[in-house]
């Protein structure tokens, strides 16, 4: 596989009926210079036309991470996506690190990951919708991060080896886990270290659940594993090390509906009568943050 040739086929993408409009509407806005702050909050101050902001962000919807505000425009995604991130801070320095954001959405993680002055910031994410959000923000912050319209199938032929990858919320929707883990191991170099969070399901046996048709109403949810069925996995992909950082369980405050999305979430994909269990009947979503470590000698 020629990785210039698939950028160039990937970049036909953007001129989609339902994106190139979208590409448009961020080619006329103005060239402004803006302060931009990264806190819970993606800031940015000093826009000029806060309607053809508010329009333009408008015209992005939905709004999965975040949240963002751009002048007077709040953009109140679907995720807090400060929780998650929040709740990873303390278990990484990206200092000098060359780094990967795998599934980066529209990188809200990635603007935050420049507080630690990586070396290197590289998104990956196939979605022309996403990386169109993200070139929305970046118009403003002007940032060096990468943004590349790949897959984590990608990572192993790619033109860097990473010191650290990020995976968040990925591993699930892969229907073989065990391969997707083994990109990640090869995107690394000869040291270096995943921060990966997936769904699990409680239990000491080293066992994972397969929905029949969707999970949560997703209906790209393949294996949902025990933490100890995660650990095998995670050996068998080549890792030398696997340590549990946190679980948490997806709560309204995290994941809800605004006025920045469209259709459903979190409440709609739960029990009305039981959310500890999803509309299907499985456990509610629990999620696992976990630290796999490459140290070839």
């Amino acid at each position: 596989m020629n990785l210039e040739e698939l950028r160039q086929e990937r970049q036909k993408w953007m001129q989609w009926k339902n994106i190139a409009p979208l590409r448009k509407a961020i080619e006329s806005l103005e060239a402004v210079t803006c302060n931009a702050t990264f806190g819970d909050v993606v800031k940015i101050s000093g826009v000029c036309d806060e309607k053809k902001v508010y329009e333009t962000a408008k015209m992005l919807m939905p709004w999965r991470k975040g949240p963002f505000q751009i002048g007077e425009t709040f953009i109140d995604s679907e995720w807090k996506s400060n929780i998650k991130y929040n709740l990873l801070r303390p278990y990484f320095n990206l200092k000098n690190k060359r780094v990967a954001d795998i599934g980066c959405n529209n990188g809200y993680y990635m603007f935050r990951m420049q507080e630690d002055e990586p070396k290197l910031l590289v998104g990956f994410d196939p979605s022309p919708l996403y990386k169109t959000q993200f070139d929305f923000i970046n118009h403003f912050v002007k940032s060096d991060i990468m943004y590349e319209l790949l897959g984590v199938e990608h990572l192993p032929i790619y033109d860097e080896k990473f010191d650290m990858i990020f995976c968040l919320g990925v591993l699930y929707h892969r229907s073989d886990p065990v391969a997707m883990l083994k990109s990640l191991y090869k995107g690394l170099d000869k040291k270096g270290e995943v921060i990966l969070d997936t769904f699990y399901i409680d239990g000491d046996e080293e066992m994972a659940l397969c929905p029949e048709f969707s999970y949560s109403k997703i209906p790209n949810i393949y294996f949902v594993p025990t933490i100890k069925a995660l650990k095998n996995w995670c050996l068998r992909a080549g890792f030398d090390g696997f340590k549990v950082l946190r679980t948490s369980v997806t709560d309204a405050d995290e994941q809800r509906k605004t006025e920045w999305i469209e259709g459903q979430s979190l409440e709609d994909f739960l029990d009305p009568d039981d959310n500890t269990k999803t509309v299907e009947g499985y456990p509610a979503p629990q999620r696992v943050y976990v630290k796999l470590i490459k140290d070839k000698k």
